[in-house]
């Protein structure tokens, strides 16, 4: 079986996908940078433990990162708790996928892993609208080429900034707003933060669509990318595993060539 991990800004996520790269389990956990290789072995065994999967059964395992300062320790740990060297998947590097963007280097591991699965899944064109630490829109052409990005702040990244330079702003849970006129604080919040996310959802779609050249199927991931479905529209389907689906294939092709 396979161990993808995800290492995100705000989050990681850990998946066992079987030899067919159906997702047996995923967990989200916090990214801590301060982490030793002994301390996210410990971690990632007691998942497993909890989850009753023998460290044994896995026998590769696929690291995409955009936080640098972990993969030392990430890798450590790979090494260490299941006798294994990961594969750092890197974009410019991969063979899945052309990137046509101006600095292939620069682009999120974690954002061409989705575009990978989303476009295996659902093929092409595609948009995927990943909402996580920042809320990304990426753009893939009808030939399967990744082209681009637009990047925005994410929506809890908003909230914290907002509230941490207010004084009397509470925070608020992440529901649609009934209506647009909140008539009292916690209602104004959730309807300028959702009814915001939501129209510069629509808004990207719509001129991403355009310069792509029609209307395209618009794939969201991420951990807030349910929240965002329920009051948008434009989102056709919302899919958890995108990034796991993506070093799966990366991983297999890996394995194969």
């Amino acid at each position: 079986m396979l161990l993808a991990i995800d290492v995100g800004n705000t989050e990681t996520k850990f998946g066992v996908l079987d030899a067919e790269g159906s997702v047996l389990h995923m967990w989200r956990v916090r990214t801590l940078t301060n982490r030793t290789p002994d301390e996210i072995g410990v971690f990632i065994t007691q998942l497993f433990a909890a989850a009753k999967i023998d460290v044994r059964s896995i026998d590769r395992i696929v690291i995409a990162s955009v936080v640098p300062k972990l993969d030392f320790a990430m890798v450590g740990a790979c090494k260490r708790f299941f006798n294994l060297t990961p594969t750092m998947f890197e974009p410019d590097k991969q063979s899945l996928m052309p990137i046509e963007s101006e600095r292939a280097a620069e682009v999120g591991a974690d954002l061409v892993a989705a575009a990978i699965g989303g476009v295996a899944r659902y093929g092409s064109p595609l948009i995927v609208a990943s909402y996580g630490t920042a809320t990304v829109f990426t753009a893939i052409s009808r030939a399967g080429a990744f082209l681009g990005a637009a990047i925005s702040p994410g929506i809890n990244v908003s909230i914290d900034a907002l509230v941490g330079r207010t004084a009397k702003l509470p925070q608020v849970a992440l529901d649609p707003p009934q209506r647009a006129i909140g008539r009292n604080t916690v209602e104004a919040l959730q309807a300028g933060i959702m009814l915001g996310v939501v129209g510069a959802t629509r808004l990207v779609i719509e001129r991403f669509s355009e310069e792509l050249g029609g209307r395209t199927r618009v794939i969201a991931t991420g951990g807030l990318a349910s929240v965002v479905a329920r009051s948008c529209p434009a989102i056709d389907i919302v899919d958890p595993h995108l990034s796991m689906l993506g070093l799966y294939l990366f991983a297999n092709g890996l394995r194969t060539a």
